[in-house]
């Protein structure tokens, strides 16, 4: 299926998100950040779908924010409908139900590293290169640069890319521990594919729910994880059925502390 700018192929348990604007090296757009959205929805609607992939078409990842779309943006439009819109859809990726692989394919610099810093693996073909070099052009990392690549990355690593401008290689980014694997060139897809058949044979529930106890425990959580844990957990027992049977009967309910 394709969701505008974000093609989506389901085989079996996978789901395969890939951005397509190759013209331009999947630069993102606010048309492409709504596919995004919306390809994150239909995945999670899916309940075939236990992992996803992420990925480009063509020769690039993504190459960022295009300069073209946010360029002429008044100050409070650039910080409304470019960043704060930005944040919400990395932040709709970042806890989408299912693992999420990052497969990049080419460059991932800017707002690219920042939509591969919502995966949770993510696995580089050897010849491309990382980095944030917004300060190159004045601006600053938007879409949560400074905030979820810290925490995933490490801010020293963060501050390497982002103040002193530094560009690195697919291994370099390896032993820095920004990807978790590298493969060979042309072959991002498939590696991480087998990445995916790895980790949807594993139960999908204690998937969903070990995510979101990392989320919780790296601080990235915002209180989401506790209360969908808890309401899993509430979800499931006789008092609740007790409580919605006595609410549609129109009586009092009369609990028993029934998990």
């Amino acid at each position: 299926m394709a969701s505008g700018t974000v093609k989506i192929d389901v085989e079996g348990h996978v789901a395969i998100m890939t951005v397509s604007r190759p013209e331009k090296l999947n630069a993102l757009d606010l048309d492409m950040l709504k596919a995004l959205a919306e390809a994150a929805d239909e995945v999670e609607a899916n309940a075939e779908v236990r992992v996803a992939i992420l990925t480009g078409e063509g020769k690039g990842f993504s190459a960022g924010g295009d300069i073209k779309a946010w360029g002429g943006m008044q100050p409070q439009e650039f910080g409304h409908a470019w960043v704060r819109h930005g944040h919400r859809v990395f932040e709709r990726l970042a806890t989408l139900r299912v693992p999420l692989i990052a497969a990049l394919n080419g460059h991932a610099l800017g707002g690219g590293l920042e939509l591969a810093g919502v995966a949770d693996i993510r696995i580089a073909e050897e010849h491309i290169k990382i980095g944030l070099p917004e300060t190159g052009l004045g601006m600053v990392p938007g879409w949560s640069g400074t905030q979820r690549l810290v925490k995933r990355f490490g801010a020293q690593v963060v501050r390497r890319m982002a103040l002193g401008g530094e560009i690195f290689s697919a291994e370099e980014a390896r032993a820095l521990g920004i990807v978790d694997a590298v493969t060979a060139s042309g072959n991002a897809v498939n590696a991480a594919n087998e990445y995916a058949q790895r980790v949807s044979a594993r139960g999908p529930a204690a998937l969903e729910i070990v995510k979101l106890m990392i989320a919780s425990a790296s601080g990235e959580d915002n209180g989401t994880a506790v209360e969908a844990l808890g309401s899993i957990l509430a979800a499931k027992t006789a008092d609740l059925r007790e409580g919605v049977a006595s609410f549609s009967e129109k009586r009092p309910a009369k609990f028993k502390g029934e998990w």
